[in-house]
């Protein structure tokens, strides 16, 4: 392994792989907090290491606020005369209690659970690399970090909490209580957290800088040369090996079976889709009247009532991302054997926004829990969730899943096969 090249200016250089087109792209190290990006896919790389006090100090207070809010009630309401209140966890617990415990399950765990194991997980690395011996569990910590990035949704329940607001605002008299502000803290704080952390900066401070393999060199794919790029690290090694020397995470040229394992995601959240908009997501009893009430109907009774920007939102997040997604998987499935040149920056526009838009539809989702958990009001008035919410958080989980296991690498080796453009002769 050779040292880090350096820059014409003598500023230490590094070598990093892009691991969303395989080009190894030379990274000069300033510690100027700016991110470093891909010069052919605009791809963020990493920004340099450097003593970051902040983040740590932003993820306690996170961690402090969600305490808050578990302790304190989050919305009450009032309606002919019968008071009541409820705090994040009651929106859970009622699901669980009208036969949904998977959806109960996945709304506990989006939005305090695996929230509160990132952030304290983003603390004891920082304390680990403020002592002077690396505590347990560090690199593992470190590992699984960007793993859990996705599936946390404390922002998507701020938002959906405001819909639901605006949806019942009429019905009855709304409280906003100490837990609701204290919880919309907690989801802004956690998500500048969320853009500070920087996977390769980390590592880099965890276990030092990356070696350079001599035959490494920026403005070639490191597939060309024969090398792999660890996702995790960012360490350049030969092809062949099945674990990083640097971190010893698991290393794949390209992510198995991608394409099949999203095709299969994708086909298994069509199947979904059906239930997910046939069987009702809630059902109204009142006075002994029953009204279920599905996701478009409830688009319709926004529509009825004038509120058109929520209906926009909520048929967006509901009908128009799902499918979307599906469509917009699916293209990017068959760019991997287009036999003709794509507009490469448009492809990558489209990843990048399946991958960050799916975890929104979850909104619907969590509107139901909020409803489901405030109206219990005996024979006056009881929402119960139906069979469509956990249909649709199905559609929404495997989508997902399916955008994680799309490697956009592949695109990029299909259109480098391709043989070049034959530029047309002039005419004399």
């Amino acid at each position: 392994m050779a040292d880090s090249p350096s820059s014409a200016n003598g500023d230490q250089a590094l070598l990093l792989p892009c691991h969303e087109c395989d080009l190894i792209c030379e990274v000069t190290i300033r510690h100027d907090g700016r991110w470093r990006y891909c010069p052919r896919c605009q791809h963020p790389l990493m920004r340099p290491a450097q003593d970051d006090q902040l983040t740590p100090a932003l993820a306690f207070t996170a961690l402090l606020l969600l305490t808050l809010s578990l302790l304190f009630p989050y919305l009450g309401f009032e309606k002919n005369g019968i008071e009541r209140a409820i705090s994040i966890t009651d929106a859970a617990q009622e699901l669980a209690v009208y036969h949904h415990p998977a959806l109960a399950v996945i709304v506990l765990a989006t939005i305090v659970v695996i929230p509160a194991l990132y952030l304290l997980s983003v603390c004891w690395i920082h304390m680990s690399l403020a002592s002077p011996r690396p505590l347990p569990g560090s690199l593992f910590l470190a590992r699984w970090l960007p793993r859990m990035q996705p599936w946390m949704m404390a922002d998507v329940f701020a938002i959906a909490a405001l819909v639901s607001l605006i949806k019942i605002i009429a019905m009855a008299h709304i409280q906003l209580l100490s837990a609701f502000w204290t919880f919309s803290g907690f989801a802004l704080i956690l998500l500048i957290t969320v853009t500070r952390m920087n996977t390769i900066g980390l590592w880099q401070r965890l276990l030092g800088d990356l070696q350079q393999p001599p035959e490494a060199h920026a403005g070639k794919t490191a597939q060309t040369l024969g090398l792999i790029g660890c996702e995790w690290c960012g360490q350049l090694q030969p092809l062949g090996r099945h674990r990083c020397h640097h971190c010893h995470s698991p290393l794949h040229e390209r992510r198995p079976f991608s394409l099949q394992r999203v095709l299969a995601l994708l086909i298994t959240a069509i199947l979904f889709c059906f239930p997910a908009h046939l069987f009702p997501i809630m059902i109204t009893t009142s006075l002994g009247k029953t009204e279920p009430s599905t996701i478009i109907s409830g688009v319709m009774l926004f529509i009825r009532h004038g509120d058109w920007p929520i209906a926009v939102i909520i048929f967006t997040a509901s009908v128009l991302v799902p499918f979307g997604k599906i469509l917009a998987l699916s293209w990017l499935c068959l760019a991997t054997r287009q036999q003709q040149a794509l507009d490469m920056n448009s492809q990558m526009k489209l990843y990048r926004l399946t991958e960050w838009i799916g975890r929104w539809s979850m909104i619907d989702v969590f509107v139901v829990a909020i409803i489901v958990a405030l109206f219990q009001m005996g024979n006056i008035l009881t929402v119960t969730p139906g069979m469509g919410g956990v249909a649709f958080s199905a559609v929404v989980i495997f989508t997902m899943l399916a955008a994680h296991q799309f490697d956009p690498r592949l695109i990029w080796d299909q259109q480098q096969q391709l043989p070049p453009t034959l530029e047309p002769e002039p005419q004399p």
